[in-house]
């Protein structure tokens, strides 16, 4: 019978590099608990419905990339999440979260998505996001701060030559100021955009800005920028992220073509990017979403976050060669010279691992020299050796792998022995 295989653009994380994983999901923790953001998990799957309201009926993920099911026991639609904003504004509003008295509130999440993409680096069909939620303030000050924790985060982990990418794409009334100017202008290179361009035109033309097609992107580069139609309020609050980011010395470039390709987008957007890993220089990107909240149900309140890929943190961490200090080896291997000494070292091999001590022990039923060299090859601290004399005198012989040096002790006392080690 044939194998069955992976399905494509999926990966197995194996030991060796999962370990990263962790690190990374832990260091991601600690950076959030001193930002205060508070951990949220959310379902994998949610009603299509959401995605399509949230995300936006023009959207490249609602129109080809999401995975969708219908219920078997009823009509509804289910979709596995391409994305988690629409996800965390959805239980923000179903758990009333707006009723705590700590606000806004601030969230964090960490987990898979899942988009039929085109497969390639930096970009699989089941990725895994972190991504923070700001919920319940208009304060410029927490567009920055969302934007700093973005930045604080791959600084966090040793990445150079990061920049930022900032813009303001508006309020609906902004965007309706500009709508017939953009249409316009459009309209007279309708028939040399790609096929998505030309029916965005007149859905949501802002959107045609977001394509990365280089023949529409030349063909759009003088198309009336959102900044000049943006109003006196907007353009205040625009200002205002630009000094906040000044303030902490977080520079950026203003990039009036940036526009994100999420319909909820409103006021501040930004991307991180880094062009070293390649085709896919893109590492974050977030922005303001005003409305949402009350697009889902909710009373009207503001919002801004961010999401970032760890597939593509990694990439980038390999490009920069930075090599992440994840722990690896064991301290203990016990290593069996008689079938007698199985038992005593199996209940040893218990009493270390409750003591907090990583032991190890031969299944395998090898010689001696073998058990030693697996004992090297899993990096083993020290190994504890227990024969037929040191099983009549309640003993094992402890040997420093590094060193060679070997003293005897007793059963007893190894546990203590190794954690002062």
């Amino acid at each position: 019978m044939a194998k069955i295989q992976i399905p494509r653009g999926t990966q197995d994380i194996l030991p060796g590099t999962v370990e990263k994983w962790q690190y990374i999901e832990s260091q991601t923790r600690e950076l959030c608990r001193r930002f205060n953001y508070q951990e949220i998990r959310t379902p994998l799957f949610e009603q299509t419905e959401l995605f399509q309201r949230g995300v936006g009926e023009t959207t490249d993920i609602v129109e080809k990339e999401m995975y969708s099911v219908r219920n078997p026991r009823s009509e509804d639609q289910l979709t596995l999440r391409p994305e988690n904003t629409a996800g965390v504004v959805r239980s923000y509003v179903e758990n009333k979260m707006y009723g705590s008295p700590n606000q806004p509130t601030k969230l964090f999440y960490i987990g898979p998505m899942f988009r039929h993409e085109r497969p390639q680096a930096g970009r699989l069909r089941q990725f895994t996001q972190f991504g923070v939620e700001a919920i319940g303030s208009m304060d410029p000050a927490i567009d920055a701060e969302v934007i700093a924790l973005a930045v604080r985060f791959y600084q966090w982990f040793g990445l150079k030559g990061i920049s930022v990418e900032l813009n303001s794409i508006g309020t609906l009334e902004d965007r309706a100021r500009q709508r017939t100017y953009l249409t316009d202008f459009l309209n007279g290179v309708r028939d040399q955009l790609c096929a998505d361009c030309q029916s965005r035109i007149d859905r949501n033309p802002l959107r045609v800005l977001d394509c990365k097609n280089e023949k529409c992107q030349m063909l759009t580069k003088d198309a009336p920028s959102i900044l000049d139609y943006l109003s006196e309020q907007s353009a205040a609050h625009f200002s205002a992220v630009q000094e906040y980011l000044s303030d902490l010395d977080i520079s950026f470039t203003v990039n009036p073509r940036l526009v994100r390709g999420l319909d909820y987008y409103t006021l501040t957007a930004f991307e991180i990017k880094m062009a070293e890993i390649g085709a896919v220089e893109t590492l974050c990107g977030g922005g303001r979403y005003n409305g949402l909240v009350a697009e889902l149900g909710g009373d009207d309140m503001p919002g801004i976050g961010f999401a970032l890929s760890i597939e593509r943190l990694l990439l980038a961490l390999e490009k920069q060669n930075i090599q992440l200090p994840v722990e690896s080896g064991i301290d203990c291997y016990l290593v069996i010279q008689t079938p007698a000494a199985k038992a005593v070292a199996f209940k040893l091999l218990d009493q270390l691992r409750q003591a907090g001590i990583r032991a190890e022990m031969d299944y395998l039923e090898r010689k001696m020299k073998a058990q030693l060299k697996a004992a090297d090859r899993l990096e083993a601290r020290f190994t504890a050796i227990l024969g037929e004399s040191e099983l009549q005198n309640g003993t094992v012989v402890l040997k420093e792998m590094a060193t060679g040096d070997q003293r005897e002790l007793s059963v007893a006392e190894l546990a203590s022995v190794l954690k002062k080690s």
